[in-house]
């Protein structure tokens, strides 16, 4: 039996809470490859929000390519990974764009307790918003293997 998730299986793993490892080529070395939250709806594209200074928004253009890797630690594993064109990168509304994200990982009160404090500090850099269309899919459910076996 085939361990990789149907359309509508691995849609769904991704739009749920995981934490994702972005990778983004850099140019003369290895890619760049770190933790970072993200949003994803069925059918959609996969956001992800960092500082504008950061090494992750400098090495991404609209038109770059970048891969985004989830899984659930739970045994028997998954993951999900897809990789694709950057197709938006602008600046973040703390309002619009970061509350919510903060809110999916923490929710609602620690969400919204989480942003204001991080910004009352004086020393917040600008953000910007990533977005990446997702083109090719990798996936795997080991459960598969197990249910059919």
């Amino acid at each position: 039996m085939s361990i990789v998730m149907s359309e509508s299986e691995r849609q769904e793993f991704l739009a749920g809470i995981h934490i994702g490892i972005v990778s983004l080529n850099e140019q003369g070395r290895g890619p760049l490859t770190v933790p970072v939250w993200y949003d994803y709806e069925p059918g959609g594209d996969v956001v992800f929000i960092t500082p504008s200074a950061s090494r992750k928004a400098g090495l991404v253009s609209e038109g770059s390519r970048a891969s985004l890797c989830v899984q659930d630690e739970e045994l028997p594993p998954k993951y999900v990974a897809i990789e694709g064109p950057v197709v938006e990168v602008r600046p973040a509304d703390t309002k619009a764009d970061v509350v919510p994200m903060a809110v999916r990982y923490l929710g609602q009160e620690l969400g919204e307790a989480y942003v204001t404090s991080t910004r009352d500090d004086g020393n917040h850099d600008d953000e910007v918003v990533i977005r990446i269309q997702p083109e090719r899919w990798f996936s795997a459910d080991f459960a598969k293997r197990l249910a059919g076996g």
